[in-house]
């Protein structure tokens, strides 16, 4: 995505008009509340495969938006996040017991949790190999002090160039569009969506779709649970919470679904809540 995308627009609770629009993007804010912060990533981030649940993505979501996208860090510089249970409560609308709950199980897990990359090989022989599987930490430490309320996460280093220095080829949502999320794969597709903004399209193959939502292989390998487990939950929950106009459609190669097609843009009349 390019940095033309300055603005999005979603619905708010109570609203007597239609859609309100959010404050325009500047990454370089960092002092507004956390829900009006931006979260941005390389699109190659975008599309990867996060290995995270819910409650660890809203944590390294809620990270990412306090990191300056624009500015480069000096080489071996990595940054630490402290993330306290009350806002992590305020942001996602939960309470407070859960917010030490999931900063809690989050500390534990997150340590172990790889994104997980694709990149073009090398021809052998002139002929094409496979992409390279290429595996990432997020962090590098977490911490989480009982009875203290918050979790500190230390940026794994290489996974930084992907969320900071970004001049070009980036994504860029609000933090408050996920706030009501209660899907993982509602939040991925979300990014893809907003990746793809500009074109109002995007066409993905089964297993380049299936890499970046994470699925399972069982779900992988049968795509009516692709279909009913990932894709029509996401795209009901993106329509009736963030104010979504969503089409997809399987594209078949013999009797095998091959790539699936998502059509998409802002409902201009959302409907009120």
């Amino acid at each position: 995505m390019s940095a033309e995308l300055k603005t999005k627009t979603r619905r708010k609770p109570g609203s007597t008009t239609a859609e309100k629009a959010v404050t325009s993007y500047d990454a370089t804010d960092l002092d507004r509340p956390t829900g009006e912060r931006w979260i941005t990533m390389s699109n190659a981030l975008t599309r990867a495969g996060h290995g995270l649940s819910l409650s660890e993505k809203r944590i390294v979501a809620m990270a990412a938006a306090t990191l300056d996208s624009r500015k480069a860090l000096k080489p071996g510089e990595a940054p630490t996040t402290r993330i306290s249970a009350a806002d992590y409560a305020e942001t996602y609308g939960v309470d407070l017991d859960t917010a030490y709950d999931q900063l809690q199980a989050a500390a534990k897990a997150l340590y172990n949790r790889s994104i997980t990359f694709y990149v073009p090989a090398y021809r052998r022989n002139g002929k094409p190999l496979p992409p390279t599987q290429v595996q990432m930490r997020w962090v590098g430490e977490a911490h989480y002090h009982k009875g203290e309320g918050w979790i500190e996460l230390f940026w794994w280093h290489k996974v930084l160039p992907y969320l900071t220095g970004l001049k070009k080829n980036f994504t860029s949502y609000q933090l408050q569009q996920t706030s009501a999320l209660r899907s993982i794969y509602s939040w991925k597709l979300l990014e893809l969506m907003t990746q793809y903004t500009s074109t109002g399209w995007m066409e993905f193959t089964v297993e380049d779709f299936g890499a970046s939502m994470d699925a399972t292989d069982k779900q992988k390998a049968d795509f009516a649970a692709i279909r009913r487990k990932i894709i029509e939950p996401a795209v009901r929950e993106l329509t009736e919470k963030d104010g979504w106009l969503i089409e997809w459609k399987p594209i078949k190669k013999g009797r095998k679904v091959a790539k699936l097609r998502f059509n998409f843009k802002r409902n201009p009349q959302p409907r009120l809540l």
